[in-house]
């Protein structure tokens, strides 16, 4: 009895996760795109706006999640980062502007 209680409490679980999930599905597609993009954006930001040490930087955006790759371009001012199998590019534009996402990302070096 008491088995097929928490079995029947299990599929409710299950189904409600799965309602959950259907009725999020956009915010949780636009999830891997949002962690290089803060990372990138904020170090950017913190690198080339404030003009703070990269190992510092490197501390202040780094997340929760792990990146599995990450570039600081130093000629160019651009900083591309990669999480969750997507890619998002920061560049520093000048004083005025600071740093602003880029719509592509740059390439990761091998």
């Amino acid at each position: 009895m008491i088995r097929r209680l928490l079995i029947r409490l299990l599929i409710i679980l299950l189904a409600l996760l799965a309602v959950w999930t259907w009725l999020n599905r956009e915010h949780l597609q636009a999830f891997p795109g949002i962690l290089g993009a803060y990372t990138a954006k904020e170090y950017c930001s913190c690198r080339y706006v404030m003009d703070n040490p990269e190992q510092y930087c490197v501390g202040y955006a780094k997340q929760y999640l792990p990146l599995s790759g990450f570039f600081d371009d130093v000629a160019n001012k651009r900083v591309t980062a990669r999480a969750l199998g997507s890619s998002q590019s920061a560049q520093w534009l000048g004083p005025r502007q600071g740093c602003q996402l880029l719509p592509q990302a740059a390439d990761l070096p091998e």
